[in-house]
């Protein structure tokens, strides 16, 4: 039994190349101080002052931000490189945090969060871009998963962190984003010093290939990629807020029960992506759209630490079911001369959701309650999967065949 845990492990991970490797170690870094997202909501209506309503807003302005600057990411990495994208995204994002860590007027806030948004999502167009250049062919699903995996556990010990020194100051949070952020960037041009750029060509087809506007499928994916990022979002906003109010719920014991989340993709996604390679990916997300927003139509069911903990498992199983197998799908897609333009508009569906969902999370949260938020999301849940279910029977029936994994076109 030991075995052959440790022998699908083993397969799980080898075989992945050096690029894919030091790309998700930059990612590690990065996110080991990824504190202050998760408690944005709180520190706003706690420490400065907004209403619940006010701090959705202010997500959604951050979401604005994001998606200017998936844009502006995607269309640099194909005039520029991924690595140095990704560098001046993160020497960005090590100052913008400081800055936004001392402001105290709410429209220096709101502005220092625009800007800070702009340059910060510009790292994951690029990062994804990366990957896939950095990947072989048929294995851009591993290539996420791997980078999933190490932002999960940077993420397991930075919301944590994070809680523990919201108790001493929130101001501490903006400090350890900011220097993680430097320390990442360091570590990136170090590791691919002396060389231009990551890979020249995607693993995918060369170039020039199909413009990502005029790929219906793609396109629809997109679509139900933000619905899904709409409920993903609630734990920044909605999520937080309700764990406080209702459940009375510390900023630590918050930090706690998301890093429940990050544990168990660390210990599993990767494993669980590689048993499920060859199956449709559509259809994987299918089932895994529906359990993520599952996880959240538990919520108003119980009220205790280990039942919100079990609901974390359901939505956790959910994430991993859905998020890698998206993503590779999308990295097989993307061709030589417009994988930016792919993975800018693919960050670009979640920076649009981080415009939506937050505000509208918190408008029905304080309108309607929370009960009608998290009940919404489990019906959101329910479209996901005949959305993503009504996808590939479409692409099925267009290509007359069963399509592996990774191969649909």
């Amino acid at each position: 039994m030991v075995r052959a845990i440790q022998e699908a492990y083993r397969q799980a991970f080898s075989g992945l190349p050096r690029t894919v490797w030091l790309v998700a170690l930059v990612s590690f870094i990065n996110r080991t101080g990824t504190m202050v997202l998760p408690f944005m909501a709180l520190y706003l209506t706690e420490e400065r002052g907004f209403s619940v309503a006010a701090a959705g807003r202010a997500m959604g302005i951050y979401g604005l931000g994001s998606m200017a600057g998936a844009f502006a990411g995607g269309w640099l990495c194909d005039r520029l490189t991924p690595r140095r994208v990704m560098a001046l995204s993160l020497l960005g994002q090590g100052a913008g945090f400081l800055v936004l860590g001392l402001l105290r007027t709410r429209p220096g806030i709101l502005a220092m969060m625009f800007a800070l948004s702009v340059v910060g999502e510009a790292f994951r167009p690029a990062t994804a871009a990366a990957l896939v250049r950095g990947s072989l062919p048929g294995e851009q699903g591993r290539a996420f998963a791997l980078n999933r995996l190490a932002v999960n556990l940077g993420l397991t010990f930075g919301p944590a962190a994070g809680g523990f020194l919201a108790t001493v100051s929130y101001f501490w949070l903006f400090v350890a984003d900011g220097g993680t952020c430097v320390l990442a960037a360091l570590f990136l041009l170090a590791a691919f010093r002396g060389e231009g750029s990551l890979p020249a060509q995607p693993a995918g087809e060369p170039g020039p290939g199909r413009s990502p506007w005029r790929d219906p499928a793609f396109l629809a994916l997109l679509s139900l990629l933000t619905l899904l990022g709409m409920v993903l979002f609630q734990i920044f906003s909605a999520y937080p807020l309700a764990l406080h109010a209702r459940y009375g719920f510390s900023e630590a014991r918050i930090g706690l029960v998301l890093a429940i989340n990050t544990l168990v993709i660390s210990l599993f996604e990767m494993v669980l992506v590689h048993r499920l390679r060859d199956l449709d990916p559509l259809r994987v997300a299918g089932v895994g759209s529906l359990l993520f927003c599952a996880g959240f139509a538990m919520l108003p069911l119980g009220s205790s630490f280990a039942f919100v903990a079990a609901t974390v498992l359901v939505w956790t199983v959910g994430e991993m079911l859905s998020l890698p197998f998206i993503s590779g799908w999308i990295g097989s897609r993307a061709s030589g001369e417009n994988l930016g333009g792919y993975m800018g508009l693919f960050t670009l569906s979640f920076s649009a959701a981080l415009v939506l969902g937050p505000p509208a999370g918190a408008w029905i949260y304080q309108r309607l309650g929370m009960n009608v938020l998290w009940y919404g999301c489990g019906l959101v849940g329910v479209l996901l999967c005949a959305g993503f279910l009504a996808l590939s029977s479409a692409l099925r029936q267009r290509a007359g065949t069963a399509v592996p994994a990774g191969e649909i076109r």
